[in-house]
């Protein structure tokens, strides 16, 4: 599972690519997101482990009956585990102008267990310009 996740860090999408350049480097309110990240028997897309928050961003080979069905038994396990799942199709990743998909991020961090003070920190619209590509 680990070496699947390394080569997932390695070609990521550019979906992938521009919802890490939110998250990465502490830019959102200080928390720390682990992309591709191993839980249980799942790899993660962003996962910020203090506020059990799990992200995908879903390309192409999420579209059919099947691969739904799975994403659905996925989210249900990590639930169970803890674990609030929210999920952002490729496209509307890509072609999100009005700051959408921060906002969703921010609205589940605020309803996550994190500790008020953190959450004070998303109020004040902490968040650092997004870095731009490459991946380091």
């Amino acid at each position: 599972m680990l070496e699947r996740a390394r080569q997932l860090r390695t070609s990521s999408t550019p979906g992938e690519r521009r919802v890490w350049s939110i998250l990465r480097a502490r830019r959102l309110a200080g928390l720390k997101f682990r992309r591709q990240h191993v839980l249980g028997n799942y790899i993660a897309d962003f996962v910020c482990l203090p506020a059990r928050l799990v992200i995908e961003v879903d390309g192409d080979t999420h579209g059919d009956d099947e691969a739904r069905l799975r994403d659905a038994r996925r989210t249900e396990d990590l639930e169970r585990s803890g674990y609030r799942v929210i999920r952002f199709s490729e496209e509307y990743v890509v072609i999100d102008t009005d700051g959408g998909v921060y906002d969703a991020i921010v609205e589940a961090l605020m309803a996550s267990a994190l500790p008020v003070n953190v959450k004070a920190r998303l109020t004040r619209d902490f968040f650092l310009a997004p870095l731009p590509d490459p991946l380091p």
